[in-house]
């Protein structure tokens, strides 16, 4: 049987609102338009695993006004057997998007905190990602029973948890990390690391080094992948919008690692890498989260021309 990935993490209702600039406090801008797709970093990620070409399950909630957020994800290939449909409103995010593409993102939990069955893990699955968009908890209990079942693990904290939460984490358990690089230098701070100052740094791989130092000496047992706030892949027009850009760079890194079948040379990882990034570059040239996440076919043909 083939390998398959589960999704332990969030499910939303995305409301983008299209501004020409972002509001500031006290001020009050209007919308020239406004579009709900699904979204969620869960729903994101293992969305972009199934449309990297990999078997993915999702383990989420959603409210009976969100039963077509999951219908969208099954027909994109997501398994959604684990999707519970509970009492509280499905979780919501709401999205300015300005001219440039850049957006600001205020979050609502709403079933994402919803009490859901214990799901049962698939035999054949061989990697579980995790993002931080539901209870810690939660998140703990399926990081522990993927480890104790030897699957490699994948955590994206994003929004980062508290420094008291950093500190307590299991971190024995995890197999690989995915942070950028704000991410990665609030981590180190968190867990009062000492770190080389990166604020002057105006190269990407210069910021992102001394970081992964930082992280890896600490965390000697995980796999620590830090993504630059800039990426150099081939695009083709402006950037429009950058949500959802680093689920898409996490679930094909994802999808990537489950081809491998953990025999890989330093090559290897290289190229699953490259094909994340070019997937992430070429999701922020369309509009949305979950829509914009490019298909296989797309980024492989990206990359040859790119060659």
């Amino acid at each position: 049987m083939p390998a398959r990935c589960l999704v332990r993490g969030s499910m939303n209702v995305d409301e983008f609102f299209q501004v020409k600039e972002i509001a500031r406090p006290g001020e009050t801008i209007s919308s020239e338009n406004l579009v709900k797709r699904p979204g969620g970093k869960g729903a994101n990620q293992a969305g972009a695993i199934a449309r990297a070409g990999a078997i993915v399950d999702l383990v989420g909630a959603v409210g009976q006004d969100g039963l077509w957020v999951r219908d969208e994800l099954k027909g994109t290939g997501v398994g959604v057997e684990g999707v519970s449909v509970v009492e509280e409103n499905t979780g919501r995010a709401l999205i300015q998007v300005n001219e440039v593409g850049e957006n600001s993102i205020i979050l609502y939990k709403g079933a994402n905190y919803a009490s859901v069955p214990l799901y049962t893990i698939h035999p054949d699955t061989t990697h579980a990602v995790f993002q931080n968009e539901i209870p810690l908890s939660s998140t703990l209990e399926y990081l522990s029973r993927a480890s104790s079942l030897k699957i490699s693990t994948v955590f994206n904290p994003s929004p980062m948890p508290t420094s008291e939460e950093l500190k307590t984490f299991p971190w024995h358990q995890l197999t690989w990390l995915i942070v950028n690089s704000g991410e990665a230098l609030a981590l180190c701070k968190a867990l009062d690391l000492e770190v080389q100052d990166v604020s002057a740094s105006t190269s990407a791989v210069d910021t992102a080094k001394p970081l992964l130092s930082c992280l890896s000496s600490h965390l000697p047992t995980t796999n620590v992948v830090c993504t630059p706030r800039r990426r150099r892949p081939k695009l083709q027009g402006t950037t429009r919008d950058t949500t959802g850009a680093g689920d898409c760079f996490t679930g094909y890194m994802v999808a990537g690692l489950i081809r491998l079948e953990g025999k890989a040379t330093t090559a290897d990882y290289v190229t699953v890498l490259k094909r994340a990034v070019q997937a992430a570059g070429m999701c922020v040239e369309k509009r949305g989260a979950l829509a914009s996440i490019p298909l296989a076919e797309e980024v492989d043909a990206r990359l040859n021309s790119a060659s």
